[in-house]
């Protein structure tokens, strides 16, 4: 596709420039990459997108949190059932509540980081594209100046 744009011609004059070929070929190569990922990135403010997938993390780790405790009822089924009886059930829910709490905020802080970096890492990619844009565009104007 690019190499029909460098073939182009305008008014006589080949249009082949090797800063032109070597930025059009970045900028193919971020939009076939993370291109798509990164612009819908930076379609988000930072809090927004950290915070909405922040969201969907404490949705993921709720289910995690209860499927392990589900697998951990059913490894020690027995025991459980025994002693269904004698524990105190408000004890013991505090004690599970007071785990799935610290295990949310691990998992919290962790996936905040995670998207914290992940946000950054897009939105510097998306300059070093936009710039690599502006650049292009310059080269143009200054060819058009320059047959004028």
């Amino acid at each position: 596709m690019f190499i029909l744009l460098l073939l182009r011609q305008e008014e006589g004059i080949n249009m082949l420039n090797e800063q032109r070929v070597v930025l059009m070929t970045r900028l193919a190569m971020h939009e076939k990459r993370e291109g798509k990922e990164n612009t819908e990135i930076g379609t988000y403010f930072r809090s927004d997108y950290i915070s909405l997938h922040l969201i969907g993390s404490v949705i993921c780790a709720t289910v995690s949190f209860l499927l392990g405790l589900g697998l951990y009822v059913l490894y020690d089924s027995e025991a459980f059932v025994n002693g269904i009886y004698s524990t105190d059930i408000a004890a013991l829910a505090g004690k599970i509540l007071m785990y799935y709490l610290i295990f949310l905020a691990v998992y919290f802080v962790i996936s905040y980081i995670c998207f914290a970096v992940r946000y950054r890492k897009a939105r510097s990619r998306l300059k070093v594209y936009f710039c690599n844009l502006r650049r292009l565009q310059l080269l143009y104007k200054k060819e058009r100046k320059e047959k004028k």
